[in-house]
């Protein structure tokens, strides 16, 4: 596997949302640059966004999104790292690879630079093992294998819809976490990969995030926050639970650990706080919801499950905060949405459940 050769060049997307100019991209320039990149402009539609030269890109800002969506605008979030999700919507590649601006090339223990989309990459087109742990982590990773006691029928895997990455220098925190440990540094490289267990969730985080877009695309919807809203910060925490609620469901798997980007900067932890609040005690009724979720066997195919999942976000959660009446109604408008952009997918990408490739 060589940097000369991308992998997956014409198959896979990058999605930066951002409300400034994107110096950052010159890190990256000799692992992103063979790549097509979306750019999701937040704020001010009027502000004028600089791409450093060469890359290949197109731009959207609220006004672009409120042209192509029309009345379904509604669902995607205004001023919200949330927007970002508009990106992947719009886009026709089958993977996705999706970034902050404020997360630089990190180096491994041995010093060299980390190229963070190849191993994304590569967790994405190896399977994944989400029915029984393999205690050496990935199987399918170089100088790894199945341990003694592993069941030979599982070993075939899944395949994987989801790789989470992870992040050196600045944790993610929540805002009271920031505010007890507001020195605290991430120094910890660990060259590890895992499958995370069925029925088991994760607090996905969606600076340093690659998905198959087939196979899941329509789940990653980063709901409904940022201005208007009385929540912030859990986009992709909503759409980490969403998402692997069905990928249990439909038997996808999703990977955590490798590869790892440097996070440059702390967001204002008393800022965080106010756009948390709501959430620190929601999430308390949000994660017995998601873990109690299950889904029926006429739910084959991502915009079915989710629009199952729309409804029971209505019925139960509804009774937490009317915040999740209006937030499952934009669910419904966003795979409404998704299927116009996206014809070719409307029915949704059908698999049996425990399918394997």
């Amino acid at each position: 596997m060589t940097t000369s050769t991308p992998l997956l060049k014409d198959e896979l997307d990058i999605v930066i949302p951002t409300i400034r100019n994107l110096d950052f991209l010159e890190m990256w320039r000799p692992f992103f640059q063979p790549y097509h990149l979306i750019i999701v402009q937040d704020g001010d539609p009027t502000r004028t966004i600089k791409v450093p030269d060469g890359f290949d890109y197109e731009l959207y800002n609220r006004n672009d999104i409120n042209k192509i969506l029309g009345p379904k605008a509604s669902c995607i979030s205004f001023k919200d790292s949330a927007c970002r999700c508009f990106g992947y919507m719009v886009s026709k590649k089958k993977y996705i690879f999706t970034i902050d601006d404020d997360c630089f090339v990190a180096k491994d223990p041995s010093g060299k630079d980390i190229n963070a989309l190849e191993q994304h990459i590569k967790n994405l087109l190896s399977p994944s093992t989400p029915y029984f742990f393999n205690t050496l982590y990935d199987p399918f990773s170089e100088g790894a294998d199945f341990v003694r006691g592993y069941p030979f029928s599982l070993r075939e895997g899944v395949p994987t819809a989801v790789s989470h990455g992870l992040w050196l220098n600045i944790p993610d925190y929540d805002a009271p976490t920031q505010l007890v440990k507001p020195l605290e540094r991430n120094t910890r490289h660990v060259s590890a990969v895992m499958t995370i267990p069925k029925g088991t969730l994760f607090p996905m985080c969606g600076m340093n995030l690659a998905f198959d877009r087939d196979l899941i695309g329509p789940a990653m919807y980063f709901g409904l926050m940022g201005e208007g809203q009385p929540i912030g910060r859990y986009d992709d925490m909503w759409a980490g639970w969403c998402t692997k609620v069905i990928c249990d469901h439909l038997g996808l798997g999703v990977k955590t650990g490798m590869p790892y980007i440097w996070h440059s900067k702390a967001s204002n932890p008393f800022v965080n706080l106010r756009k948390e609040y709501n959430g620190i005690y929601w999430q308390e009724e949000i994660i017995p919801f998601f873990q109690a979720s299950t889904l029926s066997k006429d739910s084959t195919t991502v915009q079915k499950c989710y629009i199952e999942l729309s409804n029971q976000v209505k019925e139960k959660l509804g009774k937490v905060d009317p915040y999740f009446v209006k937030l499952a109604d934009a669910m419904v408008t966003w795979i409404e949405a998704w299927d116009e952009l996206n014809p070719k997918q409307g029915s949704g990408k059908k698999l049996p459940n425990g399918s394997a490739k």
